[in-house]
């Protein structure tokens, strides 16, 4: 155990099973700020959740891995014998030897490199640390995976180096951590080298090139992870390799006032939007599989999360020429009214259209351009100009199996060296239930492994009913209240882990607004002085004819219980829309209900609905709005099914002045 120079014991830290030393500098640190001195190692505290969810992650995903290829080596050991018995049968010369039984047992098949017994050998199983700072997420992989047989802890600052050498030997990890002081991509790259000369040789019983390549790349920096994208990709093994990414530069892929930063570093441009964290996500998604597509390698998000103030993915990486085929038809645009009332549209770049052979027996994907745009210049809602966003990631953002099998491994998980289980089980959960799948029947069947390349995110993005009725001048109202409000009329819910209060929702623009601005004449009118004229809020107020501009300019009430009406104004209005679904003039009626749908839900539908079917599914909502009444009864509805169980879904600012922290200082 390493001591000082004094002979006494160094000071440390201990996050899980791992301690690490911690630098003079950095123990003295409120000392020698005044003299300009930062601790010279990186570490932060409030990422300890970080930290725990990637340990859990990688031991989840690994454990079927490691489990997968025992099974493979058992199969091969199985075929070698096999191969044995039929030379040996092949080369008598009919007749049955006798056995001599006084004749040892034949000894079992040992590795070469340890002598152990080869069923009793676990295979390897390597990841990578490229930016290792204290060496504290390498120890804890040491640590807390029972079946790692190697991590390579890598760093390009010498004084980090050195710490990593110490605090591996300060908790006897020798054996299983290997230290690299070099720049993280000429050490993936020299890699992905390695691994193409031993596949241009072709040896004849050499290991195939992703044997040297590592199971698990985990790449955290201080700030943007998008420069190592491409190494990472391409060093991680192809045949379903993990990929783990930080990023925590939160005001470029979550702010919108670097576009140019933005688009350089992730090939996309910012939103400014309420959900602007679940728009980070899928921009760094989008980054990460278009530098794996130019290899002919495809990813399937296992987890993605919006963390306080950074992000987390964890990405699995194969190699599929077919899948990559299916990128275009996953990557989408936004059109965003960021400037008005906040309501957003998606297009996707590619169709991935499911078209019958000739035969008719079967389906078959075809690849084509998309028609645009899907939208008008000016929002249809308040008639402001629209910004175009993007290209983002349209797939799904996480595995519901992984996230299953992850939820699986808390309940045993020691408290004492993961302390933030109960914060890791309210977000995981939350990031279970986020998914609002296509109605069953939307697309027809082409075959499993096809589908699920072509899957993409029906719904994304979430919005805020407080926001919503921000742009009116309104209160708005309670989240359990603006649930209730769409299961009565028919639509889906869930929440978002990326924001608390946010609702993610089936139901169109067009029925979001009709619900608060029900709200508002119900529960909470407004006062017409607060409202400016030629505003977005004003715009959809006087559509709704609740208000107007008086002769001379000035914002009124649009008429006798405009702002407030009950009984037979209701009824009065609604027969209205109840006449325009069923009339010869139901256009507006279907806009109503089929208006800003995804466009790819729109391509599933139009094959198996025709006008009819939209008219009928307008006249029910009309119906439904009949007896839409904002009281306690709504709230409970739009409380069910929304997870009983109490649970820490969303982080409290963990202790004052939190964040970042300085990054460390090279040496």
């Amino acid at each position: 155990m390493a001591t000082e120079a004094n002979g006494q014991a160094p000071q440390t830290i201990q996050e899980g099973k791992a301690k690490i030393i911690v630098p003079e500098a950095a123990s003295t640190a409120a000392g020698k700020k005044e003299q300009g001195e930062v601790q010279q190692v990186f570490y932060n505290p409030i990422q300890q959740f970080n930290r725990d969810l990637s340990v859990l992650a990688i031991k989840t995903y690994g454990e079927e891995i490691v489990e997968k290829r025992r099974a493979q080596q058992a199969n091969k050991r199985s075929k070698k014998r096999k191969r044995a018995k039929t030379d040996d049968a092949s080369k008598d010369d009919g007749a049955h030897p006798q056995v001599d039984e006084r004749q040892p047992a034949p000894e079992p098949e040992t590795a070469p490199e340890t002598g152990e017994p080869a069923s009793t050998v676990a295979p390897d199983f390597k990841i990578l640390d490229a930016l290792s700072a204290s060496g504290l997420r390498a120890l804890r992989y040491a640590h807390e995976i029972p079946f790692v047989t190697e991590v390579t802890a890598n760093d390009l600052s010498s004084s980090a180096a050195k710490s990593i050498e110490a605090n591996i030997a300060y908790n006897g990890l020798q054996d299983k951590i290997k230290v690299t002081n070099d720049d993280a991509l000429a050490l993936m790259y020299r890699s992905i080298a390695d691994s193409l000369s031993l596949a241009a040789r072709k040896h004849p019983g050499r290991a195939s090139p992703d044997s040297i390549r590592w199971d698990v790349v985990d790449l955290d920096p201080y700030g943007t992870a998008a420069p190592f994208f491409d190494a990472a990709v391409q060093s991680v093994r192809s045949d379903g390799g993990l990929l783990c990414v930080t990023c925590t530069d939160s005001a470029v892929w979550a702010g919108h006032s670097y576009p140019e930063k933005t688009y350089s570093l992730y090939g996309g441009t910012p939103v400014k939007a309420p959900y602007s964290h679940e728009y980070g996500l899928r921009l760094i998604l989008n980054s990460i599989a278009t530098a794996a597509g130019r290899y002919g390698l495809s990813i399937e998000p296992q987890l993605s999360l919006s963390i306080d103030f950074y992000t987390k993915v964890f990405v699995k990486v194969t190699k599929s020429p077919s899948a990559v085929k299916f990128l275009g038809g996953k990557t989408m645009m936004l059109y965003t009214c960021d400037q008005g009332c906040g309501s957003f549209q998606t297009q996707y770049l590619v169709k991935n259209k499911v078209a019958e052979n000739k035969k008719g027996s079967g389906h078959f994907y075809k690849h084509t351009l998309k028609q645009g745009p899907t939208t008008d210049e000016h929002c249809a809602h308040c008639d402001t100009k629209t910004h175009i966003n993007g290209p983002i990631w349209g797939g799904p953002l996480h595995s519901p199996e992984f996230v299953k099998r992850l939820l699986t491994q808390l309940p045993e998980a020691d408290k004492t060296v993961y302390g933030t289980i109960p914060r890791l089980e309210g977000m995981l959960q939350t990031a279970l239930e986020e998914d609002l799948p296509f109605p069953e029947g939307s697309f027809p069947p082409v075959n499993p492994r096809d589908d699920a390349h072509a899957a993409v995110e029906p719904y994304p993005f979430y919005v805020d009913p407080h926001k919503i009725a921000s742009v009116l001048c309104a209160v708005g109202p309670s989240t359990d209240m603006f649930r209730g409000a769409l299961t009565h009329l028919g639509y889906r819910h869930t929440r978002s882990h990326c924001r608390a209060g946010s609702v993610k929702t089936d139901a169109p623009w067009s029925t979001i607004w009709w619900v608060i601005l029900e709200w508002i004449r119900q529960k909470a009118p407004i006062t017409p002085k607060n409202v400016r004229p030629r505003t977005a809020g004003f715009r959809i107020l006087e559509k709704a004819g609740i208000l107007k501009l008086n002769e001379a300019g000035e914002v009124v009430a649009a008429g006798p219980g405009a702002l407030v009406k009950d009984g037979d104004d209701v009824q009065m209005e609604d027969s209205k829309l109840v006449e325009a679904a069923t009339s010869g003039q139901d256009d507006a009626a279907v806009a109503s209900v089929a208006n800003n749908k995804t466009d790819v839900e729109q391509e599933g539908a139009s094959a198996a609905e025709d006008k009819e079917d939209k008219a009928a599914a307008a006249f029910k909502e009309v119906e439904l709005r009949k007896t839409l009444l904002f009281n306690e009864d709504l709230a409970a509805l739009g409380r069910r099914n929304q997870g009983q169980k109490k649970l820490v879904r969303y982080q409290t600012n963990p202790r004052e002045n939190w964040g970042p922290m300085v990054k460390a200082k090279r040496q």
